[in-house]
């Protein structure tokens, strides 16, 4: 097969997608890279319909990349993700409308233009978790206290552009990640950034029952086949506070192979998930 991946530069030689790849490469199939954000790019040439058989998008949630990608879905390319369901989380603030909306247990979300638009939010919200529209990452990511702090936040947050504030959600300090590879799911926790001063060994966790099928219906409402969500446990259940498309897929056993067989199988199937049992072995060659 042909591939074509979207790389931006800070994930030039990150291990999700340089070792996908690698691996797929290894098995014989032609992989193009283009690097939308240092290169100058003739979209009349860079997007030709069938001249690959999907395209991949590993950027910065601001990058160019998504564009490009979305240039590809409009004639008739194959995307993984989706293109339009890549943007629908991309804009944290679009996504948690789409979450919520669709039934998913998102916490009531603020979206402010500006900084000082926030000290309409009631006091009765506070605590309040501030974060950029377009974060990745953990960047930007603030827990805020009181009314009192966020005036004084003012020109620390401007910087940030568009921003959401969210109710904070009661929980242990830390963050449960579930990666989805096209129906299979695994988790692991990590530190908060939330919680500096608490830190967690990342390691792969036992996935309840609950959780699982919470991180499953978020990728039916979301469109995506490829995906991780931040979870917490928080005093009434699970809740979603980040949905990200093409994620690290760190703690992910034999990742490399998983996420690229997954990866062939929707570029086989025209971007149609293939689920695969969670049980099934990630050994082997897929050709």
């Amino acid at each position: 097969m042909k591939l074509c991946f979207l790389v931006e530069e800070q994930y030039r030689y990150d291990g999700m997608p340089v070792e996908v790849i690698a691996q797929l490469r290894e098995w014989g199939h032609h992989v193009d890279v283009l690097r939308p954000g240092s290169s100058l790019l003739r979209v009349s040439d860079a997007v030709r319909a069938g001249s690959h058989d999907a395209w991949v998008l590993k950027t910065v949630s601001g990058g160019p990349g998504l564009t490009l990608l979305e240039a590809a879905a409009a004639v008739g390319l194959t995307t993984v993700n989706d293109a339009r369901s890549v943007r629908g989380v991309r804009d944290k603030a679009l996504a948690a409308a789409i979450g919520r909306s669709g039934g998913l247990p998102v916490p009531k979300t603020y979206a402010a233009a500006r900084p000082e638009l926030l000290a309409e939010i009631p006091d009765a919200d506070f605590p309040l978790v501030v974060k950029p529209a377009d974060g990745s990452s953990g960047r930007g990511v603030r827990l805020v206290a009181s009314p009192g702090l966020l005036a004084g936040m003012k020109e620390e947050l401007a910087a940030d552009g568009m921003l959401i504030a969210q109710p904070y959600v009661p929980n242990s300090g830390v963050d449960l990640k579930v990666y989805s590879v096209a129906g299979e799911l695994y988790a692991a926790q990590r530190s908060s950034p939330l919680h500096p001063g608490q830190t967690a060994f990342e390691r792969r966790v036992p996935l309840t029952t609950e959780v699982a099928a919470v991180v499953a219906e978020a990728g039916a409402v979301h469109g995506l086949d490829l995906y991780g969500v931040d979870v917490l446990l928080g005093p009434d259940g699970p809740v979603i506070v980040d949905v990200n498309d093409f994620p690290s897929f760190r703690q992910v056993p034999d990742a490399r192979a998983r996420v690229a067989r997954a990866i062939l199988d929707l570029a086989r199937t025209g971007g149609t998930v293939v689920r695969r049992q969670a049980a099934c072995s990630g050994a082997g060659e897929a050709g």
